[in-house]
């Protein structure tokens, strides 16, 4: 369903959106602090932002969609930095204080400004094709698990392990344009339980007991975060009886993965019969969820995602943005969990973690 008409609340919200709702999950600055000196953290995620720029600007250059490229894209880099240096000078600037929703949006309005609207395409591409190469050999290798709760352990470690597909991170983008990354590889390399937030138990006890009738995933990134993370996963709920519906942004931002192509690489998938891998597809929907960022305030989704959530008993927001540096503390009406992977070293701080460890809050609501 595609996103028409004004941005509304998130109906799966258990508390009230003008009152208790914070997307944010790291607070930067508490009423106390000096509105005219930026705190600590702020400076701090400013660094992050300030540290991205030489990544975004690369991908900028090489965007043969856009003539005269490097020029913008050096034009890009000049405006943001002034931005995020406005900011340590005066918070309130640029309407701060900052948060990452905030300082997210600023990046995407820059680069729309000075003429791009994807600067990540070629390499979303690339990796879309080479994920629908490999989705057959990971959904054999899962369907060969006989035990249905170490199967869907084996289909969680795969979610972590898609998610580092993030070029969003400046220390991932690095490794990424040197070494490129390998699913397999990224699966076995997943750091060992016990996690910094770790209720995978719960999940699996409760999935164990096929209570879910409908399931709202929140999707992160392209390439082998959706196609060999998350894709695998639905089709399991879809062979339980789950509906699932899969809600992607609307517009381009990093490399997550858009509602337009992710008809395309669902398409794709489905062989001749409209079967995920043998698995039927007519309880999957596709949602814009009318977000353009990698995180996501859930006080302003599409229409059509609030009317296709309004009956879901499960809820997952999936991914560092969504699901961490947002929405981490979220109270839902339903079931909820927050999945993913910790790649940015202020957020590991912030939970008491490790670089590269992995959140997996589950929260069941009583009946």
């Amino acid at each position: 369903m595609e996103s028409s008409g004004e941005l509304v609340p998130l109906p799966l919200l258990k508390t009230p959106i003008d009152t208790n709702y914070r997307a944010c999950t790291i607070p930067y600055r508490f009423p106390s602090d000096n509105p005219n000196k930026p705190t600590p953290t702020e400076l701090s995620w400013l660094q992050l932002f300030i540290n991205s720029i030489p990544s975004f600007r690369e991908r900028a250059e090489s965007d043969d969609s856009v003539s005269d490229a490097p020029a913008r894209a050096e034009k890009f880099a000049q405006r943001y930095s002034a931005i995020l240096e406005d900011f340590k000078k005066d918070p309130e600037s640029h309407g701060g204080p900052p948060d990452c929703v905030l300082l997210c949006r600023l990046r995407e309005q820059v680069l729309r400004e000075v003429g791009f609207r994807d600067i990540f395409k070629k390499v979303k591409d690339e990796e879309n094709t080479k994920a629908i190469s490999l989705f057959a050999d990971v959904v054999h290798l899962s369907d060969a698990i006989e035990d249905e709760a170490k199967r869907m352990e084996n289909l969680i470690q795969g979610i972590f392990a898609g998610n580092i597909f993030d070029l969003g991170s400046a220390q991932l983008a690095e490794l990424f344009s040197k070494d490129g990354m390998s699913f397999l590889a990224s699966c076995q390399n997943i750091v060992p339980r016990p996690w910094v937030i770790d209720d995978m138990d719960s999940f699996i006890s409760k999935w164990e007991r096929k209570p879910w009738k409908k399931a709202v995933i929140f999707i992160d990134n392209s390439g082998a975060d959706i196609i060999l993370g998350i894709m695998p996963f639905t089709r399991e709920l879809l062979r339980h009886g789950t509906q699932v519906v899969l809600a992607a942004n609307e517009l381009p931002s990093i490399n997550d993965v858009t509602y337009l192509e992710l008809v395309d690489i669902i398409a794709k998938l489905k062989d001749a019969d409209g079967m995920l891998a043998g698995v039927e597809t007519t309880n999957l929907f596709i949602a814009n969820s009318g977000n353009d960022l990698p995180v996501i305030d859930l006080s302003s989704v599409s229409q059509e995602l609030a009317y296709l959530a309004s009956d879901a008993d499960l809820v997952i927001m999936e991914g560092m943005g969504r699901g961490i540096e947002t929405n981490l503390y979220a109270q839902f009406k339903c079931d909820s969990l927050k999945i993913g992977m910790v790649k940015h070293p202020e957020v590991a701080q912030f939970l008491g973690g490790r670089l590269y460890d992995c959140v997996f809050k589950y929260n069941e609501v009583k009946a």
